[in-house]
């Protein structure tokens, strides 16, 4: 039996339809779909699939939404329960591990002030801080987390994994306010959901000391933005932000001018192979399904 995959791009029209027993189609949107593929079985969303979601009726025989991204929540209880939706964990932690130390290297090595005195033709030479020595808390032990840990070690710094419950080498999400004042570096690597969302509020960030920066590649409502801004404001924290809340941020937005604070446009994951590594990790989760296998990175559905 041959199964119906809708997919986005010629990218994944080549890899899919390498998977046995798949027949691939490329689609633009669900509200103008191809001849033949209102019954697919498995839709691939863009990188950018917008309120794609509120669209799947026209697929009456869907059964697995697979993403191409690690977030899942523009998915997640927006489709029909008996829809299974799989991440795509594993492709972008790498890249968006990258991002954070290169974050933390620009803000402790002080390279916007340098950048700046170049494009002035000032040689003003200064020390600058480290991220040697510094104790990094990182809330997520997922592969992002993961990711983020390796590298950090890497440049003799102190890493400390965080999770809902405890296990070998992570600590428990409870033990979070106790380990926020001992924190030069807290990275956020959640997914957005009901539980984390505002999860770096004002008491939150009021744990932090001095000079700490905050790092948000998870989502941007796990962040309480008004909390976040205050402390910007008042030059007591520093950040690192690769995504917002609102996002995109309005061009009047403050936090776009408060001091201390990096801003990228939701760009970590996105390099050079994001996706072909996507892909791969689709390539596996989509054979498995064919299969009857468990997925690997089921978010939503039971077998």
């Amino acid at each position: 039996m041959t199964t119906t995959v809708l997919v986005p791009d010629d990218h994944g029209l080549a890899v899919l339809s390498g998977v046995d027993g798949v027949r691939a189609v490329r689609y633009e949107t669900l509200t103008d779909l191809p001849d033949g593929a209102r019954g697919a079985q498995v839709l691939v969303p863009d990188f950018l699939a917008g309120d794609q979601a509120a669209h799947v009726g026209a697929l009456p025989d869907l059964r697995l939404v697979q993403l191409l991204t690690s977030g899942a929540d523009a998915w997640v209880g927006k489709v029909p329960e008996h829809v299974l939706i799989s991440t795509c964990r594993g492709a972008h932690g790498g890249s968006s591990a990258e991002w954070v130390l290169a974050a933390l290297l620009s803000a402790y090595r002080d390279l916007p002030f340098f950048r700046d005195a170049q494009a002035g033709g000032r040689w003003d030479p200064h020390i600058t801080d480290t991220l040697q020595g510094k104790h990094v808390v990182v809330v997520g032990a997922g592969d992002l987390g993961r990711q983020v840990e390796r590298r950090v070690l890497a440049f003799d710094a102190a890493c400390t994994l965080v999770a809902t419950t405890a296990r070998p080498g992570v600590r428990a999400l409870a033990e979070l306010p106790d380990l926020l004042p001992t924190a030069d570096v807290v990275v956020l690597v959640v997914p957005n959901t009901p539980q984390t969302r505002h999860l770096a509020d004002a008491a939150f960030l009021a744990r932090m000391p001095d000079g700490a920066v905050l790092v948000n590649v998870a989502r941007g409502p796990v962040v309480d933005t008004g909390a976040l801004l205050a402390e910007l404001t008042a030059g007591r924290l520093r950040a690192a932000l690769d995504v917002t809340d609102p996002e995109p941020l309005p061009a009047d937005h403050p936090l776009w001018r408060a001091p201390g604070v990096l801003i990228t446009p939701h760009v970590a994951g996105s390099s050079g192979g994001h996706r072909a590594r996507a892909y791969e990790v689709v390539a596996r989760q989509v054979a498995k399904f064919l299969a009857g296998e468990k997925l690997d990175n089921l978010v939503q559905g039971a077998y």
